[in-house]
């Protein structure tokens, strides 16, 4: 499933590319993909006007303004197979990059001379630590460029409908705006879903209700994580840190992979209780939260099952900047010695035996 930099990545592609379109119709062609689709629904989108995107989480939010004026929010959820292609005409098959450009390409590939850029030293902010620069010759991309329109934008679960001729058989939902472009909601398992809401219900939601607070949002300190972790209940949780971090009830849009990796800089071991963390080890887990997200972000998201964003490319973060996710048996950057895979929380968890503590 795609966490927040996934989904971020995603939402500020498809921005530049349906923001300030307008709606014609709606097609669904699979029931439980749009599960509050009803006439209602339908009438209330067509001729919507297509105004800024948002998330909350791992959830995308697409704001609509109706033809009546009602503020509307049309939630995507990818899940685990879930797409967005954009199609700006009828164009047939698109066309992708396996990376975000020439040089990351090359980097990644093996030409000589050229390396992919080991995992950061250490989070920034700790004493005597820094974070390890790009390769030669890549900069890091705090965001997309201010122009990322295009005539195909896609972002997903990488499969031949990213880049093939549209609709196939794994579309479920189709939304044709009235210039003749499309977007295409593809998902092969069927368990990602779209859904209507006026945006003064948002908050109401059964689904968005339940989640914590967003660890990149401004307000979002050591001091938040905590409380949000229930360090100071009143019976302190013996539950791990690693499941406390994947309950999105508790912080919203990390998953396995950004929980592995922030454990690992903050040097906590997945295992630990949450009764038994210092303030300063929450401080130092609340700025490798922080720093993982963001740095994956830049790097256009994750590879994980070859995640890709809103252009079709795939994100960069674990080939140049994972330490330890994905790479069981492989040396520690910390240390050297190998890294451990074992399951906490019924998830597979890398970690340091050495430096996790």
């Amino acid at each position: 499933m795609p966490e927040l930099p996934e989904v971020e990545v995603i939402k500020r592609g498809l921005a530049a590319n349906i923001s300030g379109r307008r709606v014609a119709t709606l097609q669904v062609l699979e029931a439980r993909s749009f599960p509050n689709y009803d006439d209602a629904v339908c009438e209330q989108l067509e001729n919507s006007l297509v105004g800024g995107l948002g998330r909350r989480g791992k959830v995308l939010l697409i704001e609509l303004s109706s033809q009546s004026g009602q503020q509307l929010v049309l939630m995507v959820h990818l899940r685990m197979t879930g797409q967005l292609v954009f199609r700006n005409q009828e164009s047939g098959a698109a066309t992708c990059l396996p990376f975000a450009n020439a040089t990351a390409a090359a980097e990644v590939s093996g030409v000589p001379g050229t390396a992919p850029c080991p995992p950061p030293a250490e989070v920034s902010g700790v004493p005597g630590t820094a974070p390890c620069p790009p390769p030669a010759g890549v900069a890091a991309c705090p965001s997309p460029p201010a122009d990322t329109s295009s005539e195909n934008f896609s972002g997903g679960f990488p499969s031949a409908s990213l880049i093939g001729t549209l609709p196939d058989k794994s579309t479920r939902v189709i939304i044709n705006f009235t210039d003749s472009a499309r977007l295409y909601f593809n998902d092969q398992r069927k368990f990602g879903y779209l859904k209507l809401l006026a945006a003064d219900q948002l908050a109401n939601d059964a689904f968005l209700s339940q989640m914590g607070p967003e660890p990149l949002d401004e307000g979002f300190d050591w001091r938040c994580l905590s409380q949000c972790l229930r360090l100071k209940a009143t019976r302190p949780s013996a539950r791990a840190v690693k499941a406390a971090l994947l309950d999105q009830s508790l912080i919203a849009g990390i998953g396995n992979i950004y929980a592995d990796e922030s454990l690992f800089w903050a040097r906590i071991d997945p295992r630990r209780p949450l009764a038994s963390l210092t303030v300063p080890e929450v401080k130092r887990l609340c700025a490798a939260i922080q720093e993982s997200l963001q740095q994956s972000i830049a790097d256009g998201g994750s590879t994980a099952r070859n995640y890709v964003d809103a252009l079709g490319l795939r994100g960069e973060f674990l080939d140049l900047h994972a330490a330890v996710y994905g790479r069981a048996d492989q040396p520690c950057p910390r240390c050297g010695r190998p890294i451990a895979k074992i399951r906490v929380a019924g998830r597979g968890t890398h970690y340091c035996p050495r430096c996790q503590k």
